[in-house]
């Protein structure tokens, strides 16, 4: 009877969503200096992000093409990018600067000029990244414990945002106990939905992948996979011209990484 005791007791102590030994696969490395805060991609091209830079590589080649740099006062600090039709949409706070304040910044791919702005200015923490599904907007508010952070909030109070076409917020969830413990004492710095309709998240050291689902009751996202990523955080972006692959970045060696996901049970509802 102990050892049944002790048994039941280990596998409670470790969440079932990071049980499986999932990984994913290395395509191919790109050096890119400018990748140091995350990467979005589209057929042909990917985009490293740096703060107040945003570089344009050709994939095929690794070649940078072109390069749009900001006023660094305006753009401290451009966290993440995503490619949504025709544009590059980014999400910029004003870490470390307290109170949090975080813009929608949008631009044009193919000239790499700056378009517009959408303001969201005071929100529940720092805007970390953005995306669209389901004619929505889906938006990250990081909270830190430490630099960067408000008194009186943490990890724990990242949420997941969203909102209509005009940035009305909608819904909001907060992050599982499991997934904070490992953003602890940062948060999320990049997410994405899956064409399986998973949310797949990082945090911002470890490598990592969360994979999230909506609940079907409640206001906290369903933890369903862990899956080892050879990035440390970041942001990240799904290529959508190629079967589950995802683009990260590895900041320590200043890399852009193609990878492919494996294909996971939960997006089959089991």
């Amino acid at each position: 009877m102990r050892t049944f005791l002790i048994l039941v007791f280990v596998s409670l102590a470790v969440p079932a969503a990071a049980q499986g030994g999932l990984s994913a696969e290395v395509l191919r490395r790109y050096p890119a200096p400018e990748a140091t805060q995350g990467v979005a991609v589209d057929s042909r091209h990917f985009y490293a992000v740096a703060n107040s830079r945003i570089a344009k590589y050709d994939k095929a080649t690794g070649r940078k093409v072109a390069e749009w740099s900001g006023d660094r006062d305006r753009f401290p600090h451009i966290n993440s990018c995503t490619v949504i039709e025709r544009e590059l949409v980014c999400a910029a706070s004003n870490f470390p600067e307290v109170p949090m304040t975080g813009s929608v910044e949008i631009f044009d791919p193919v000239r790499m000029v700056h378009l517009r702005t959408v303001s969201l200015g005071q929100q529940t923490g720092s805007l970390t990244w953005v995306e669209r599904r389901d004619g929505a907007w889906w938006a990250a508010f990081a909270n830190y414990e430490g630099k960067g952070g408000e008194p009186g909030r943490g990890s724990a109070h990242t949420q997941l945002v969203k909102f209509d076409d005009q940035w009305r917020r909608q819904e909001a969830w907060s992050f599982p106990a499991s997934v904070v413990d490992r953003f602890r004492p940062m948060s999320s710095s990049g997410g994405a939905w899956g064409a399986d309709g998973l949310l797949y998240v990082t945090g911002h050291d470890h490598a990592e992948l969360y994979v999230l689902r909506l609940p079907k009751g409640g206001s906290k996202l369903d933890h369903v996979a862990t899956i080892a990523a050879p990035i440390e955080g970041q942001a990240i972006a799904f290529d959508r011209s190629s079967d589950r692959a995802l683009f990260g970045i590895s900041r320590p060696n200043r890399e852009v990484v193609a990878m492919r996901l494996p294909r996971l049970a939960a997006a089959r509802g089991e």
